[in-house]
């Protein structure tokens, strides 16, 4: 299983139109736009997971730059998220928030 992040997305695609965009190179397992918990908007970037390596490579070089949706994607293998958490480690306290007095 290959996971490809694609950034610079429209945030009128839709999870229809990035699995249409790459089920043409090879078998889409999962298609993740990522929207804002509060509001439910896509935040401009996805995960796509790919069956097949060489699929998922071969997408990545033909869609890196090609346009959806009026916008130029961003395409590329996603890096693993950093062990440990956000790396933010303080929760809300270092924004002013929470405090009692």
């Amino acid at each position: 299983m290959t996971n490809i992040f694609v950034g610079n997305l429209s945030f009128q695609t839709t999870q229809e139109e990035l699995h249409a965009a790459f089920s043409g190179y090879g078998t889409v397992e999962r298609v993740n736009i990522v929207t804002d918990r509060d509001s439910g908007q896509s935040r401009g970037f996805a995960f796509i997971e790919m069956t097949d390596r060489g699929a998922a490579e071969t997408a990545i070089a033909q869609l890196n730059g090609t346009e959806l949706n009026g916008r130029a994607m961003n395409v590329n293998e996603a890096r693993p998220k950093p062990q440990g958490g956000s790396g933010r480690g303080r929760g809300d306290a270092g924004r002013g928030r929470g405090k009692s007095w």
